[in-house]
């Protein structure tokens, strides 16, 4: 089986520059005000993985498939069209699943993919029910992947 290098790992990267740099302009306070969240919440530093995730923490995975790396536990990116947050913990059990989806019924404005949660604009969310996903996912994560 041949590996493929992983471009999403920790870079040494300035987490402000790569902030500074974001597009359109209120996702520079968008992203500070993510950073204030997930340190209250992870009590991590913010480090860049790749060039455009702010990650907390870090955890080692292995699949069945013989594919292993490190990931951010948990994580985010101010992209110009919406922001992008990392919460891969719900995956862990039925039950997370179910109390993510309730909590994205009562979140406000925004979309998801697989493991990503997607926001156009902070405001549009209510920020008490985007900690609980945070820190619900951040709980899972420790659980599922102890240090």
């Amino acid at each position: 089986m041949t590996t493929k290098e992983l471009k999403t790992k920790p870079t040494e990267a300035d987490v402000t520059a790569f902030i500074e740099s974001a597009e359109p302009e209120r996702r520079k306070a968008e992203a500070y005000q993510l950073i204030d969240l997930f340190r209250k919440i992870t009590s991590e530093e913010p480090r860049m993985w790749g060039p455009s995730i702010i990650g907390f923490g870090s955890y080692y995975y292995k699949y069945e498939s013989g594919r292993e790396g490190t990931m951010c536990r948990a994580g985010f990116s101010p992209r110009k069209s919406k922001l992008s947050l990392y919460l891969m913990g719900a995956y862990c059990t039925p039950e997370a699943q179910a109390e993510q989806q309730r909590l994205f019924g009562l979140l406000g404005k925004h979309s998801v993919g697989k493991s990503c949660l997607y926001i156009n604009r902070l405001e549009q969310v209510d920020q008490s029910v985007l900690e609980q996903l945070i820190r619900n996912n951040w709980d899972l994560m420790n659980q599922r992947y102890p240090e």
